[in-house]
């Protein structure tokens, strides 16, 4: 049984014979996006773990794509119906459009089990266990004879919009140079799968022999990587013309570590 954000409103806190429950099947998995509270915020989802695992896309609030402002949001790429729709419950129906993306990405939707959704953003759960990591949505069933315990937390982070499933990287940066200077450094990742964006690394004061780590959540799955680009600003003329490079460039891949 998948549960694509149980409906918070007269079932959360109720007994388990009125609402969806991990009883209630062999396996159930559950999707939350919007388990904001009921009041003061209109969350219409349920907040606790109530299934075999529970994935908390974002956090499992507020999903990103939803606070477009409203006349973007109803005059939408689906029609008028589907974007009123998403401007009265965007982050409710998330859900179902993150289920329906995962048929089609089978390597999609890696939730990493995680105590909180902060911890999971600073790179505290990174990579995947020896175990692996649940797919979120139509494969979340894979996982199911690797559950050692109750009420498993997995969390992640989604696009936009579609294509929803994004990929987690860790990059580490040692810069090379002389001396240190201000700007940015940026990354992008080439690999058998397809190449990415540049992501930012760091900004600020940037020293030559530091170390400094990014985790980036990217919209291709590269595969195995055979180049990393790196760019470094300064994002003004500087005349004594400082030079900046890579020493090395580690990157670690979520899904097998």
């Amino acid at each position: 049984l998948s549960g694509l954000d149980p409906a918070q409103p007269y079932f959360q806190g109720t007994p388990t014979e009125v609402r969806l429950d991990k009883s209630d099947a062999d396996f159930v998995d559950i999707i939350h996006t919007d388990s904001a509270p009921t009041i003061p915020n209109l969350g219409f989802g349920i907040r606790p773990a109530i299934g075999h695992i529970d994935f908390y896309p974002n956090g499992g609030e507020e999903m990103p794509g939803c606070a477009k402002n409203p006349v973007s949001q109803i005059v939408d790429l689906d029609g008028i119906w589907e974007g009123t729709r998403d401007f009265v419950a965007c982050n409710h129906l998330r859900s179902y459009k993150y289920y329906s993306d995962s048929i089609i990405y089978p390597d999609g939707f890696l939730g990493y089990p995680c105590a909180s959704y902060d911890l999971f953003q600073s790179g505290n759960c990174f990579p995947c266990p020896e175990e692996g990591c649940p797919n979120m949505g139509h494969y979340a069933d894979k996982f199911k004879d690797k559950i050692k315990k109750n009420f498993l937390k997995f969390y992640l982070n989604t696009g936009e919009a579609r294509d929803f499933p994004l990929w987690r990287y860790k990059v580490t940066v040692t810069l090379s140079g002389k001396s240190k200077v201000k700007g940015y450094v940026n990354v992008a990742l080439y690999g058998t799968g397809g190449n990415t964006k540049q992501y930012q690394i760091t900004k600020g004061t940037l020293k030559p022999d530091n170390t400094y780590t990014a985790y980036i959540d990217a919209n291709v799955n590269v595969g195995e990587v055979t180049k990393v680009k790196f760019l470094w600003n300064n994002n003004w003329i500087n005349p004594t013309l400082p030079k900046l490079g890579a020493a090395t460039i580690t990157v670690e891949v979520g899904q097998n570590r």
